[in-house]
């Protein structure tokens, strides 16, 4: 009797690794689905953070220059209250400042007129360089912008698709009309001569 039951352990344990053995199979197949499915989180997860990162530069782009542009402009408001306050500074003389003027020797004015030139042309730079960078920013949002609709429609590709197609069809008549028209003229040519 117990070489029977020898018998059914030596069976049954090869029965029994078998199972484990399946089991461990399906274990690792399940783990493998299931980082398969962590690694494609994780890319989308990437690809979403370096979308944000690149609307963050955009805000912070737009910010220093918000920042530079208050400045510049709180620059003039002082200059402007400074001359506000000389031309008050005599409430009964207005013309004070033009006086003024008219007291200083010509080298002086002539000098005074350079630096305001050159004050002039440093303030049009300077709006130059502002009307660049807003036009610059737009380009860059306009684009961000088409990047996100052809990411975000998938109907996009297929009526670009489409469109192309259209414009292809259209040259292709056009080219096959122009022949017909070319090999009518040759007939003409050859009859009457």
């Amino acid at each position: 009797m117990e070489g029977r039951t020898e018998r059914s352990r030596v069976v049954t344990d090869p029965e029994r690794r078998a199972e484990e053995l399946l089991m461990e199979t399906k274990m690792k197949e399940m783990l493998q689905a299931s980082v398969s499915d962590m690694k494609n989180t994780v890319a989308d997860l990437e690809r979403k953070l370096s979308s944000v990162e690149d609307e963050g530069n955009e805000w912070k782009t737009r910010y220093e220059t918000q920042v530079e542009l208050n400045k510049q402009l709180e620059r003039q408001i002082h200059a402007l209250q400074e001359k506000s306050e000389y031309i008050r500074g005599n409430p009964t003389d207005r013309l004070s400042s033009i006086r003024s003027y008219d007291q200083m020797p010509v080298g002086a004015l002539n000098q005074y007129l350079k630096r305001l030139e050159e004050e002039k042309i440093l303030m049009e730079n300077h709006l130059k360089d502002f009307e660049l960078r807003i036009d610059q920013e737009a380009k860059t949002s306009a684009a961000q912008e088409a990047v996100k609709k052809q990411t975000t429609d998938p109907g996009h590709v297929t009526r670009e698709k489409q469109a192309h197609k259209g414009v292809h069809n259209a040259s292709t008549k056009k080219q096959t009309t122009s022949k017909k028209k070319d090999a009518a003229r040759k007939t003409t040519k050859q009859s009457v001569s």
